[in-house]
This record gives C-alpha cells, sequence and structure tokens, in this order.
C-alpha cells in the first residue's frame, strides 16, 4: 500500500563516531531550532545546563541539570533552546559497534536507548556526572584521526560512559549479562515488536515464535521494563499510528489497514483509548500546532 508522504529529513552520520559541544552546535545553528528529524545513528546528549525542551518521538521534555539524552537510530526527534546550552553530543553508528566488536545485544541489554515510546531523560547525580564528563575529556584526547587504535580506545571509552548511565539507572544492573535468559527473551521480543508490530497485536503471538507461554513473556518483560509486553506493542503501534498521522495524507482509513487493523473503528477507538484524541483530532491539533 502506497503512502503519500511529507518525509521527515533522515540525517546519515558525517563520521561513524563523533563528540561536539552543545554550544558550539547552537553557535554553529545561529541559535535556530532544528526540524523535526531521524539519524540512522545513536545519539547522547549529556546536559549540563540547557533551557529548552527536547522531543522524541513526539514527547516533549524540558531540559533540566545533570541530564543524559538517548536517542535511538530511527527515532524523531528535534531541540529547541532559548539559550546557549552547556553540555555534549556524542553519536556513533551501528557499523562502528561492529568494527570495534560491541554487540548490539549491549546496547539493548542496558536499556538505556529506547527504540520507541517514551525515552525521558536520565537524571544524574553530581558525582556521576563528573564521571562522565571526565570520560568525554578523554574520548576527545583519542578523537585525532592519528592515534594508534584510535577506535578501539574510543570503543571501550563509549561502553564504559553507558555502564556507569546504566549504574546510575533504576533498572536491575543484570541488564548487562547477555547470557541471562530474562534479558535475551526482551532483546528477542523487542527485535520481534520492530519487524512486526503491523502483522501482530496480540502478546501470544510474540510468545509463540519465542517458543515461551505468554504467561513467562510477560512476566519476564514486566520484570525488567516495568511495562508489560502488550503495552509495548501497543506503544509501537500507537507511535507509527502519530508518525503517519502527522507525516503523511493518508486518510485514517488507510493508516488502520496499513497498521493491521481490519476495522478501522477498531483503530480509532484504539489510539484514542492510548492518545486521548481521536487520530482525527490528533491530526489536526498537530497541523495547526
Amino acid at each position: 500500500m502506497h503512502l503519500s508522504t511529507h518525509p521527515i529529513e533522515k540525517r546519515r552520520p558525517s563520521t561513524d563516531f563523533n563528540l561536539q559541544q552543545m554550544e558550539s552546535i547552537f553557535e554553529e545553528a545561529n541559535g535556530k531550532t532544528d526540524v523535526l528529524h531521524r539519524h540512522d545513528y545513536y545519539t547522547v546528549i549529556l546536559v549540563e545546563a540547557a533551557a529548552g525542551t527536547h522531543v522524541i518521538d513526539y514527547q516533549s521534555y524540558t531540559f533540566q541539570p545533570l541530564e543524559v539524552y538517548f536517542v535511538s537510530p530511527g527515532q524523531v526527534h528535534q531541540i529547541a533552546l532559548s539559550a546557549p546550552p552547556k553540555g555534549w553530543v556524542l553519536t556513533f553508528s551501528r557499523d562502528f559497534l561492529i568494527e570495534n566488536n560491541i554487540s548490539e545485544s549491549f546496547i539493548s541489554n542496558i536499556n538505556l536507548f529506547n527504540a520507541f515510546g517514551d525515552s525521558p531523560p536520565l537524571k544524574l547525580d553530581p558525582v556521576t556526572f563528573d564521571r562522565l564528563v571526565r570520560i568525554l575529556g578523554e574520548m576527545k584526547s583519542c578523537m585525532p584521526e592519528g592515534l594508534t587504535y584510535r577506535d578501539r580506545a574510543l570503543g571501550a571509552l563509549l561502553q564504559l560512559f553507558l555502564i556507569y548511565c546504566n549504574n546510575s539507572n533504576s533498572l536491575n544492573s543484570s541488564q548487562l549479562d547477555e547470557e541471562n535468559s530474562g534479558v535475551c527473551i526482551l532483546r528477542d521480543f523487542k527485535r520481534m515488536v520492530e519487524s512486526h508490530y503491523s502483522e501482530w497485536h496480540k502478546v501470544q503471538e510474540y510468545a509463540e515464535a519465542i517458543h515461551i507461554t505468554s504467561k513467562h513473556l510477560s512476566q519476564t518483560v514486566k520484570s525488567i521494563t516495568g511495562k508489560s509486553a502488550k503495552e509495548l506493542i501497543q506503544d509501537r503501534l500507537v507511535l507509527e499510528a502519530k508518525r503517519l498521522l502527522i507525516h503523511t495524507d493518508s486518510p485514517v482509513k488507510e493508516i488502520a489497514y496499513t497498521l493491521g487493523f481490519e476495522e478501522p473503528l477498531h483503530f480509532s477507538g484504539f489510539f484514542k483509548r492510548n492518545a486521548g484524541l481521536s487520530p482525527s483530532e490528533y491530526k489536526l491539533r498537530k497541523s495547526s500546532a
């Protein structure tokens, strides 16, 4: 089914690993707010101080001191600042992970990057913040291209940075254990949701594909993420619905069928329960915003 779209700008990395200061990016843009866009690389934003908002997948977060944001490839985001900020922006590609033998399961298991849904910032205590700043300082010293084993050093520092963030998170540190059966189930479930959300709407369909019971899948996902398997499936559907409503000219009926709903009324009811507005109301509000 063809969807006529107003494409969101998709940006590819100019380099597989980069570190910039927020204030430098602000100056280069002359303080102008960027358009909504998505990257095909990972982005980490460590904020020391900033006045403004950060929109990730249509959720708006007000910048606060000492926090860190994690944006996954494919997520739509936009930063709007009312004054020069102070902080750092770290980006790295999937190729960088592969070339430095860092498995994407490590990225998935630490549960800092959300592929979809809510992506609130991680609040940091001053000690952890200072530790992360020191690691970024080490990264900066390793950035020159001529450095022997440059990428290995940057890869090691990246993992250390993310591990300290994970340890500051309220989630269980056992998520770093890639042999943990629950972690493996969650990783497989997330991958399947990303691939099949428009086909499979029921927990049972994913459970059967993973060869476990629906109850086991639901309990495992809830224990690690705090959300049920059903909620994660619905989060992904709602997110895609919002993207299609805002960035395509397709009627609600067509979007409903695209997302696997047999009846447009079922889709409208589902969307209103989860987003608080009907699809047409949501589209109208966003187009006039």
